[in-house]
């Protein structure tokens, strides 16, 4: 698919603000619907089976992936090159917690460890409060959970204006979850392999690096 500007492009972009108009509108709903606290059976059948709606999101993925002829091969081309998406990700995300850290008042390893969350604010909030106290955990909670939002506005711009694999960077270690059908909507196949590659890796990342720089604060 054209990745530039033109005609054919239209009909895609109109599709892609549709696709970011459910996702804030769901969430909204979400929101909404937890603030109500009246329970619907089938909604909450839904929230307590999320694990299984990922995985069977993950399985239609697979099939569409396993179904790009040639795709697979391709991939065994980057062999360490792999790596290079998630090493970006995690370099441009520390420097900005460090950027930011002054200006919220916070050490230089505490804003670094924020940034760390790579996106998983749920993990991150968590690791943060048992650390540094409610407050960390409560702009790390935050900072990741505007990530994820920023993400669904970000990727189609991004596909559209710059290249597919960058549209993986706002989505950190979401790219292989929430943030998953965005990727899928507005890239192609190889790059949709990438980004559960890269989420992977950046999940696995998150307590680590969380955790190294707790040992410097």
């Amino acid at each position: 698919a054209a990745q530039g500007g033109g005609a054919p492009r239209e009909p895609a972009s109109r599709g892609e603000a549709v696709m970011i108009a459910a996702a804030v509108g769901a969430l909204a709903l979400g929101v909404a619907y937890g603030l109500a606290g009246v329970p619907l059976a089938p909604v909450d059948f839904v929230a307590d089976h999320s694990d299984a709606v990922l995985f069977a999101l993950m399985f239609l993925v697979g099939i569409s992936v396993g179904g790009s002829r040639g795709l697979l091969g391709k991939l065994r081309q980057y062999h360490v090159r792999v790596l290079i998406v998630p090493a970006g990700i995690v370099i441009g995300s520390v420097l900005g917690g460090l950027a930011c850290a002054p200006l919220v008042g916070m050490s230089l390893p505490e804003g670094a460890a924020v940034a760390s969350g790579l996106g998983w604010y749920s993990l991150a909030g968590v690791m943060m409060t048992d650390i540094a106290g409610a407050k960390a955990g409560s702009i790390t909670f935050l900072a990741n959970l505007l990530r994820e939002l920023v993400s669904f506005f970000s990727i189609p711009w991004i596909a559209k204006h710059l290249n597919y694999p960058t549209c993986i960077a706002p989505a950190g270690a979401t790219s292989e979850d929430t943030t998953l059908p965005m990727l899928v909507r507005c890239t192609n196949g190889e790059t949709v392999v990438l980004s559960v590659l890269n989420g992977v890796i950046c999940s696995a990342l998150v307590p680590v690096l969380i955790e190294a720089f707790h040992q410097l604060m």
